[in-house]
């Protein structure tokens, strides 16, 4: 399958999820993820759910950060320039929904993504080889070209990997992607 055909399957397959599962796979995605060996950086990167596009919780996963003091990093997207901005995630910090649904920091405290030591990447689609697929704009892939090469990158999904997925040059991979059942390592 194309890069597009991959797209709307995954995407149709996410939207027979209900609510319930959702928050169920989101859960063991989490308390999957407190195996892998992230938990000594201080700078970790995650993205907020778009509920309507039924994306795991990451709420979860934000729970187990600040349980564990670290410094949590949120974007905010830019589709004018196809960029994102970086903002230390606080108890002060304004959260509004985009034009695009997307939930981001109004403001705060900028980070560089040179400081990023751990990024959840938001994905469709992911395969044996650490490819993912996301929605198609690229942002994730110019951010993580910007991070250390010692920044580790975990997809998370509810579902498992692809045999093959097409990918470009400029396509980053993952280092680890969390499903509700298995941990992948492409290390």
């Amino acid at each position: 399958m194309d890069k597009k055909a991959l797209r709307k399957a995954y995407k149709a397959k996410r939207e027979a999820l209900t609510e319930s599962q959702i928050e169920d796979f989101s859960i063991a995605i989490a308390n999957r993820a407190l195996a892998l060996p992230i938990w000594k950086a201080t700078y970790y990167h995650i993205f907020l759910s778009i509920s309507e596009k039924k994306e795991v919780l990451t709420e979860f996963l934000l729970h187990i950060l600040q349980g564990r003091d670290k410094s949590i990093v949120i974007p905010k997207a830019h589709f004018e320039t196809g960029e994102m901005e970086h903002y230390l995630l606080q108890e002060n910090t304004s959260i509004a929904i985009s034009n695009y649904g997307i939930p981001e920091p109004v403001s705060g405290i900028p980070i560089l993504p040179s400081q990023m030591e751990v990024v959840f990447v938001p994905l469709l689609a992911f395969d044996e080889k650490g490819n993912r697929i996301g929605y198609g704009k690229g942002f994730y892939d110019r951010f993580l070209a910007q991070c250390p090469d010692t920044c580790l990158t975990i997809g998370i999904s509810f579902f498992e990997a692809e045999d093959s997925i097409p990918h470009d040059s400029n396509d980053v991979s993952l280092d680890y992607c969390v499903t509700p059942n298995k941990t992948y390592s492409f290390r």
